[in-house]
């Protein structure tokens, strides 16, 4: 029997050369949005060290944009070759390579929701009323800025795509906990007023898993959380997918765990005013659905 040859050194270097262009080819094709899909989609493939690095580019898209390497090293609390190598990895030559996306992004977008309420927090700084009615306009003031952003930020697309997903469900069911328990109380109470059957898997008793038994492929399930991300939500979610039922999520960033395993993903950066949270952007995402669903049928 004729003995296998060995692939030769200039071989291996051959296609480690067509797959390193393969990978500059993707990367010059890149837009932000690409990009940040696919730091996302390969985000558990990544080393523990591109991960880092990963969460951090996406929180600061900005920084990223604007800053130079090295005050972005220490920032991410990484080295700079750290950077380097996270650049490589999404077929880029370099670092400043990887922040050119970036700076595009930045000279097309408008002023972001952290601009907005960075620029608001220094307007208030210099106020002397720090009573209630100071504090009303702070709320109102964060809860404008974050309106406008998800208006600006939400494709419509995405839009017509889970309206189209919960006009098909037979029933509709409804997940979230802590904070986002509200919303999915309102989108309970809200579908049932337009005639939609809903569900409400509130986990009362420590009976979430006996209540996730009634989705199935013909239904659709909305969960609502936010960072640190509710195990019992999480695994709804991974329930139901493994269901083949389709999942509207909404949740706050690309690297939520809600994100691999919905159909359709809104990512939603409420108002936030000396670490208290509003609902009022999630809650009219929550209100325009429910009101698009029952006005086209």
């Amino acid at each position: 029997m004729p003995r296998r040859k060995k692939p030769s050194k200039a071989s291996g270097q051959a296609a480690a050369r067509r797959q390193a262009g393969a990978m500059a080819a993707n990367a010059a094709g890149l837009t932000y949005a690409s990009l940040n899909r696919e730091i996302s989609t390969r985000y558990e493939s990544l080393s523990k060290r591109l991960r880092q690095i990963a969460e951090f580019a996406l929180k600061h898209p900005n920084e990223i944009a604007i800053e130079s390497i090295a005050v972005i090293a220490t920032h991410a609390e990484v080295q700079p070759s750290a950077l380097i190598r996270f650049a490589k990895a999404f077929g880029f030559d370099g670092f400043s390579d990887l922040q050119r996306i970036f700076q595009q992004r930045l000279r097309e977008s408008r002023p972001s929701y952290t601009e907005r309420i960075s620029a608001m927090r220094e307007e208030m700084t210099g106020r002397r009323d720090q009573g209630p009615q100071a504090i009303l306009t702070r709320f109102a003031e964060a809860n404008i800025a974050a309106l406008q952003h998800l208006c600006e930020e939400t494709k419509a697309a995405d839009l017509e795509r889970a309206v189209q997903i919960l006009r098909k469900a037979e029933t509709i069911h409804l997940v979230a906990q802590r904070r986002a328990f509200p919303l999915a109380a309102y989108l309970y109470y809200a579908l049932s007023k337009i005639g939609r059957r809903a569900h409400l898997i509130d986990a009362i008793g420590g009976m979430d898993m006996e209540q996730r038994q009634l989705m199935s492929p013909r239904d659709a399930l909305v969960a609502i959380t936010y960072a640190d991300y509710t195990p019992r939500v999480v695994e709804t979610v991974a329930f139901a997918a493994q269901r083949k039922v389709p999942v509207i999520g909404i949740t706050d960033q690309p690297l939520s765990p809600l994100t691999p395993q919905s159909d359709v993903v809104f990512y939603v950066e409420d108002a936030a005013v000396h670490d208290f949270r509003s609902l009022g952007a999630s809650m009219c995402l929550a209100q325009a659905l429910v009101v698009a669903l029952g006005t086209t049928g």
